[in-house]
């Protein structure tokens, strides 16, 4: 163990984030053979297998779960000591901050974001784009975005931080039929017909958990032209309580509670382990936790 090659750790590093072999090769600029090589030399040093091959690429084992936290950070330290603290000032930066975000993340959280980095940081530009979900881990791991924002319960081994905590509600016209009520059970909502939106998996799924999924006649790519279509049609939607009183004209449409489980989430700011001593990551992750988190 004493003679054991850094280098090892990378190959460990990418495969276990790529959890394929092939791929890790080709982002580490080596050759298959040479790949699995480096990881045979590690299994002996280590004494474990460290991944055992599944259709379509690899599995860890759980010593190399373990393993992959503590090579992260050791990895990120090594990088961030390696690179001058003095050579990022927000100030005077042109760098590029790449962020995961949805349609609606962007209408919550990019104004008062957009402002501030205007302020602080004039020349760093901010990219936003929507990942699909089983991406995001992948492309914060290899920098390709430095940041994910959202309700992201799938992302188990990035680091994150709680920004703000919100609950889904009910948005109809002001005078549909059951706008007067103080709260819509399940039975009510299986008579109701309702929009659904690809880009938010979160109320898809609420949907189907409770059989509502067959009463869905409109399905829209984002949020944002909802408010025009509830107000003119009978159609409900369900939307962060947040977002929709943003939304609302109060005398146009009604927000309501409604009795399903699982309405109340969290938005965290979400970052790779890998690249967690980043002058770039670090700082833009504490410009968005002094604006948007709360106790």
């Amino acid at each position: 163990m004493e003679q054991l090659d850094l280098n090892l750790l990378r190959v460990f590093d990418v495969v276990y984030r790529t959890r394929n072999v092939s791929r890790a090769a080709e982002l580490l600029g080596m050759s298959q053979p040479s790949t699995s090589q480096a990881l045979t030399r590690l299994r002996l040093a280590l004494g474990d297998p460290l991944f055992e091959r599944i259709r379509g690429g690899v599995r860890p084992t759980p010593r190399a779960e373990d393993l992959a936290r503590s090579v992260q950070s050791g990895l990120a330290q090594i990088e961030a000591g390696l690179a001058s603290e003095n050579a990022f000032d927000p100030a005077r930066s042109s760098a590029e901050l790449r962020i995961h975000l949805t349609d609606i993340g962007e209408a919550r959280f990019l104004p008062p974001l957009m402002g501030e980095m205007r302020r602080l940081a004039p020349g760093i530009q901010l990219r936003a784009r929507a990942w699909p979900q089983q991406e995001i881990g992948a492309a914060l791991d290899s920098g390709d975005i430095h940041l994910a924002i959202g309700f992201l319960p799938e992302l188990t081994t990035s680091a994150h931080a709680k920004l703000l905590t919100d609950r889904y509600v009910v948005l109809l016209r002001a005078d549909h039929p059951v706008a007067q009520q103080a709260r819509l059970t399940l039975r009510k909502m299986q008579s109701l017909d309702w929009i659904a939106v690809r880009s938010h998996t979160q109320t898809l799924q609420m949907l189907r958990a409770a059989n509502l999924d067959c009463k869905v006649t409109l399905t829209t790519s984002t949020f944002l032209a909802l408010p025009d279509i509830v107000k003119n049609t009978d159609l409900a939607v369900l939307m962060p309580q947040q977002i929709a009183r943003e939304f609302m004209p109060a005398n146009r449409l009604k927000l309501l509670d409604f009795d399903l489980p699982s309405n109340d989430f969290t938005v965290s700011v979400h970052w790779s382990r890998r690249h967690a001593h980043s002058p770039l990551v670090r700082w833009s992750r504490e410009v968005l936790l002094r604006l948007f988190q709360r106790d």
